[in-house]
């Protein structure tokens, strides 16, 4: 099928590939949440053509598109999807992550609120792969306008017939609930996700097993990422290969990356994976005028920060983690000089507390811990000795809290204080000048000698 935009023709690997809007190319149109929007620029062409496909045949779709989980776990989608068993005769669940709240991601919540159609034609032609009747699409509880435009959406697809009983003569039945989170960012680790739509507690689940064998309701369930869902029906349209010439071998396809910060226009720019992240910051104007790159992160605040001497890094999955960062939800945050590195580590590390369920220790104390210890460099009230002590509470809990937010709380300090170590030593020379001053430092000196 030929590409409806002239930047998305498919082009050779490594060669400069300009924006591809694809789930953006008509963000413009102010209708584009209607049914009759979606529909006049090719919504719903996909799915008459999935439902004609088997599901396993979508699931294989998926899996030769190269698509990964655009949630931050990059989890190949059509691998996930086939761990679901099938021919076991119990109900099978699609829930959709949509509990955006990383500091520094925005990109789901305007997919939603601009186009939420393709979402809903996505969760129709996903259940109908992995065999599910009940799809649920979990919202972030702090953004109620999203929870209305998803909600509208889904009922107009229910109006048409694309939701519901026998889904466009198919005999396939769906029913779509829309449900607002409340309001805690635990939520989007997807088990705690799941014990929320159970009406528990938001707190994660101990794996294995994992949803795909005992999710929902002890049922088989896939938890995906709006953006992953989203892309679907292109996939299905267009084909496998088609996606896949986009970005790099292993980092196949296109992506919403949104550029926020420091930058001269903030936004959301899709892009093939692989672009490199200079080309990412020319798009988005460079620097503020009269201000120079200091530090950014590839993909919200819960991975190690770079510096200017990655802007040619390629943002691809196996490019960032070589240079020792993460790619994340691929949400550059960007800073110039005026920003503290303390400070910006310092308000990351709170959110992280305030945020943490309480479930495990090394989460709930670790936390604690680190937000009291990178105070006292902000305020300048450390010893030297916290430097190293802050290096190993973080490692007392990467790898043995319940889940990923103590990994993120332990992330962001052992990178900052590699390239800046400078600014948190500043915050241990006043305490000991405070202490200490020069001459009085000279007279312990001498009679110590």
């Amino acid at each position: 099928m030929p590409c409806p935009h002239p930047m998305l023709q498919p082009r050779t690997r490594g060669s400069d590939v300009p924006l591809t809007p694809l789930l953006t190319a008509h963000w413009d149109q102010p209708d584009l949440h209607t049914l009759h929007g979606y529909r006049r620029h090719g919504g719903y062409t996909a799915l008459p053509q999935a439902l004609g496909m088997s599901p396993d045949a979508i699931i294989q779709t998926v899996k030769d598109s190269g698509l990964r989980g655009r949630g931050g776990a990059a989890f190949p989608t059509g691998m996930k999807w086939g761990f679901v068993p099938q021919g076991d005769d119990r109900p099978h669940y699609l829930v959709v992550n949509a509990d955006e709240s990383e500091p520094g991601a925005c990109k789901d919540i305007p997919l939603m609120m601009t186009d939420p159609h393709s979402l809903v034609e996505g969760v129709v032609i996903t259940s109908y792969a992995i065999r599910a009747r009940h799809a649920f699409i979990y919202v972030r509880g702090e953004v109620p306008f999203v929870v209305r435009r998803v909600r509208e959406a889904v009922a107009q697809a229910y109006e048409a017939g694309l939701i519901g009983t026998n889904i466009l003569g198919s005999g396939f039945d769906l029913d779509v609930v829309v449900h607002a989170g409340a309001g805690a960012y635990i939520c989007g680790e997807e088990t705690a996700l799941l014990n929320s739509l159970e009406g528990l507690r938001g707190q994660p689940r101990l794996k294995p097993p994992f949803p795909a064998v005992s999710g929902l309701y002890s049922a088989p369930t896939v938890v995906n990422n709006v953006e992953t869902i989203a892309y679907v029906p292109t996939i299905v349209e267009r084909g496998a290969e088609w996606f896949a010439s986009f970005g790099t071998e292993k980092s196949p396809g296109i992506k919403l990356f949104a550029m926020s910060g420091h930058v001269q226009r903030p936004g959301i720019y899709e892009a093939p994976m692989g672009i490199p992240f200079s080309e990412l910051l020319g798009y988005a104007g460079g620097m503020r005028e009269g201000h120079q790159l200091k530090f950014w992160l590839p993909g919200g605040s819960s991975v190690p920060l770079l510096t200017d001497a990655h802007l040619d890094i390629p943002m691809t999955y196996e490019d960032i983690a070589g240079a020792g960062s993460l790619f994340g939800t691929g949400t550059p945050m960007v800073f110039d000089e005026t920003t503290s590195v303390v400070r910006a580590v310092s308000r990351w590390i709170e959110f992280y507390k305030h945020e943490s369920c309480g479930k495990c220790t090394p989460c709930r104390e670790g936390t604690y811990w680190l937000v009291d210890l990178l105070r006292r460099f902000d305020e300048g009230q450390a010893v030297a000795s916290d430097l190293e002590k802050t290096l190993d509470v973080g490692e007392q809990i990467m790898g043995r809290s319940f889940c990923a937010l103590g990994d993120a709380a332990a992330t962001p300090y052992p990178s900052a204080l590699k390239y800046f170590r400078s600014e948190f030593e500043d915050g241990t020379r006043r305490h000991t000048d405070e202490l200490f001053p020069p001459a009085a430092a000279t007279v312990f000196t001498e009679v110590n000698a």
